[in-house]
């Protein structure tokens, strides 16, 4: 891969279960100003590599920061700010626990430590909704694709058009593979990082989305105690995927908290 040639600060984008890098290019202007963006593909997706052997979050966060290295100029990766929506939220909270050096910032978009519901976590979706997917990976992979793409943009503004652009930043590049979806959505099944958030050293800002279905903004009051360092904000209107819905707000919204933490 190519070095990233520039002295801005490099944003590396992690982005969601069954999508790929080219979600991003519907990344908003007020954010490229800032930023050099650092798009990688989760192991499984976009034509990454993926192996049986990476079977675990801590095998994703590596091989993702690995990605980043990769791509930082001479091989030498100095600190990054860190963005992951969705799936990618917990990759970059797993990286932010092995290499606290390498993540300077933590932007979680649509993002949540646990994604399934229990007991003393009802502000997430039901293990039911996870499990319903897992099995049409089974008998049909790319309809179950599809309708997790629609349930993304499900009941929030402007959802034919978000629905387009997904479709569109994803299309033309390699489809996942399907062991990879299967081991990614385990990590949505199972994975609980509520126990290690007070831990994380990364200054990092939780955006929510007023009306997503998978990620609901409830999560925001949780993740505030879980998390007391930590900035939250939810975005009026907004599903699972803001920066493209709302993303004027939603750059701003990351500027002002980067302008906060003085970087």
């Amino acid at each position: 891969m190519s070095a990233v040639l520039s002295a801005k600060t490099p944003l590396v984008l992690l982005h969601g279960w069954g999508m790929n890098a080219g979600v991003w290019e519907g990344l908003p202007e007020g954010l490229h100003r800032r930023f050099a963006p650092v798009p990688l593909d989760l192991p499984g997706h976009g034509g990454a590599a993926h192996s049986p052997e990476q079977w675990s979050l801590d095998h994703w966060a590596r091989a993702c920061l690995d990605q980043a290295a990769e791509r930082a100029p001479d091989g030498a990766p100095g600190p990054a700010v860190w963005l992951g929506w969705s799936l990618g939220g917990l990759v970059a909270l797993q990286a932010a626990r092995l290499a606290p050096e390498r993540i300077r910032a933590l932007v979680l978009l649509a993002a949540t430590p646990r994604f399934v519901r229990a007991a003393d976590w009802q502000v997430a979706v039901p293990e039911g909704t996870l499990g319903q997917f897992h099995d049409g990976l089974l008998a049909d992979c790319a309809g179950t694709l599809e309708r997790f793409l629609a349930l993304q943009v499900r009941g929030a503004e402007d959802a034919r058009g978000v629905l387009r652009r997904l479709r569109a930043g994803v299309a033309g590049r390699p489809a996942p593979d399907p062991a990879a979806l299967e081991t990614g959505l385990g990590f949505l099944r199972e994975e609980d990082l509520r126990g290690p958030l007070p831990d994380i050293r990364a200054p990092a800002l939780w955006l929510f989305g007023e009306r997503d279905t998978l990620v609901p903004a409830g999560a925001a009051e949780r993740v505030a105690l879980l998390m007391p360092d930590a900035r939250v904000r939810v975005i009026a209107g907004a599903g699972h995927a803001p920066w493209l819905s709302h993303g004027a707000e939603t750059a701003a919204v990351i500027n002002e908290f980067l302008d906060g933490i003085g970087l």
